[in-house]
């Protein structure tokens, strides 16, 4: 990465306003250096309120065109809110507010002003009361930025979990798992693990759809129709692919010692056992966005907004694996 690259600023959208997200942002000053650079997509007023209410007394910087980084402050690219949030209520009229930070945040790394997006939790029905159709950070940054295909996946020191449907009911999953999905899954799944994080030829391991992977087409036919002929056709591209395996043995440690991440079906297969083991700590990433998208792995834990007691660790995680994907991307493209 250039000197240049590598000083642009990291763009933090904090979340929920009545949430936690303000708070570990503060705190995530407090404890953080100077690098990596960041600016946060947010309210001024907002932040120095809740500043207050937690004892804090980081200066902030109100960033406009004239005003250049503070390395000294939180600097702040201001988002006007119509209303004060009150911790730990939630209010509808957060919903506009939520989407402007992002689009302000998402175009920023689109000029290249900023060369990652970190999210802070949000509640996805307090955009949906506004009025507005929303199903999550994942598929709103797709839509936005005009990308086609997106993988989620999250990641902790030790494991990494990708998903081939995401926010889905369960009773909508298996017409979901078709060849295609799998395929492109799988696919940028792995050119994204070459390109961020430097794994050259990456082996995954995948699980199946049903109980026992399908126990030979007893518990379901998903395994045989679609999901083996899709990983027939990947291998024959050159893919490492284990699998598709069951569900309950995929994540034992001497499965897991094979393979550099896993491919679950669906949301709850996957990222229970993920967050079990690294719950505070993980990071959920966006693969396949033209920017970088990284975001904390908990929600806006409304119980604990202004308390001070909210864990800001994996905010920090989110942090520095957007810094070193950047750093990755770009050692990549040079």
């Amino acid at each position: 990465m250039s000197r240049s690259e590598s000083s642009l600023p990291l763009a933090i959208s904090p979340g929920e306003p009545a949430g936690i997200g303000p708070d570990i942002c503060i705190a995530a000053e407090n404890d953080l250096g100077p690098l990596p650079r960041r600016i946060y997509f947010t309210d001024p007023d907002l932040i120095l309120e809740r500043s207050r209410l937690l004892g804090s007394d980081m200066p902030v910087a109100v960033m406009s065109k004239s005003t250049v980084y503070n390395p000294d402050a939180m600097n702040i690219q201001p988002v006007s809110l119509s209303y004060t949030p009150v911790p730990g209520r939630v209010d509808a009229r957060a919903g506009p507010f939520l989407l402007q930070a992002l689009r302000q945040s998402v175009a920023a790394c689109q000029t290249g002003t900023c060369r990652g997006l970190v999210t802070g939790p949000i509640n996805k029905a307090v955009i949906n009361q506004a009025g507005i159709a929303f199903t999550g950070h994942t598929q709103w940054l797709a839509q936005e930025t005009g990308t086609n295909k997106v993988v989620m996946m999250l990641a902790s020191d030790s494991l990494r979990v990708a998903l081939v449907t995401t926010h889905l009911p369960l009773a909508e999953v298996p017409a979901a798992i078709t060849f295609k999905n799998i395929t492109e899954t799988i696919t940028l799944l792995s050119r994204s693990l070459q390109e961020h994080f430097g794994i050259q030829q990456p082996t995954l391991l995948v699980c199946g759809l049903n109980p026992h992977a399908g126990e030979q087409g007893y518990l379901g036919t998903e395994e045989i129709e679609v999901i083996q002929p899709a990983l027939a056709h990947l291998r024959i591209k050159g893919h490492n692919l284990i699998g598709p395996l069951p569900a309950d043995t995929a994540f034992t440690q001497k499965q897991l010692s094979k393979a550099d991440a896993v491919v679950a079906m669906y949301h709850d297969q996957g990222l229970p056992v993920l967050k079990h083991q690294s719950f505070g700590s993980a990071v959920n990433i966006t693969l396949g966005l033209p920017i970088i998208r990284t975001s904390v792995d908990h929600g806006t834990a409304l119980d604990l907004a202004g308390t001070g007691e909210a864990d800001y660790g994996s905010l920090l995680a989110a942090i520095s694996m957007a810094d070193r994907m950047s750093e990755s991307a770009n050692t990549n493209q040079s």
